[in-house]
């Protein structure tokens, strides 16, 4: 594996566009030769970020996208992913300050992952809304999350974990 290498994409806040991630994004790791099952484990992380990124975005601002940097090291796989922030963006940002508090207030990510399973399975269908990405990229990516807004009004969500 090299000692580093990076893949930046710039994607349309449009749900079609999680096709093109996905496969980009396995390519790009594939070809870092990490083992199927890291290319997998990440693959998924990214795409639920950027997935979040599209979901939650302010996506009426004109020419808004959402940027995503993918870094692999010797040790480490990070995905940084920004969208443009404002007001309307708020209420998610507590949602997800809170998600993450919640996720790390359990000693192991299983247990926030199956507690997110099962609160999800009494919520009404309608209610449309999982929650379950951020704990399924603690759990299943085994990954930790972390996310700032910056200057510029972006939010941006990272999630680093160790190559094995």
């Amino acid at each position: 594996m090299p000692m580093s290498a990076e893949l930046v994409m710039t994607v349309s806040p449009d749900w079609k566009e999680l096709e093109r991630v996905n496969s980009t994004a396995f390519e790009f790791l594939r070809k870092q030769h990490l083992t199927d099952e890291c290319v997998n484990r990440f693959t998924m992380v990214i795409c639920e970020l950027v997935e979040n990124g599209i979901k939650y975005g302010s996506r009426e601002l004109n020419g808004a996208t959402v940027q995503v940097q993918i870094r692999i090291t010797e040790n480490n796989f990070t995905v940084e992913v920004s969208n443009p922030f404002n007001a309307s963006s708020l209420p998610f940002l507590h949602e997800l300050d809170h998600t993450l508090q919640w996720v790390r207030g359990f000693q192991d990510p299983f247990e926030a992952y199956l507690a997110r399973m099962k609160a999800i399975s009494h919520e009404a269908p309608e209610a449309n809304k999982s929650g379950l990405g951020i704990a399924r990229i603690a759990y299943e990516g085994r990954a930790s999350l972390d996310f700032f807004v910056n200057d510029n009004n972006t939010l941006n969500v990272s999630a680093v974990a160790i190559i094995e």
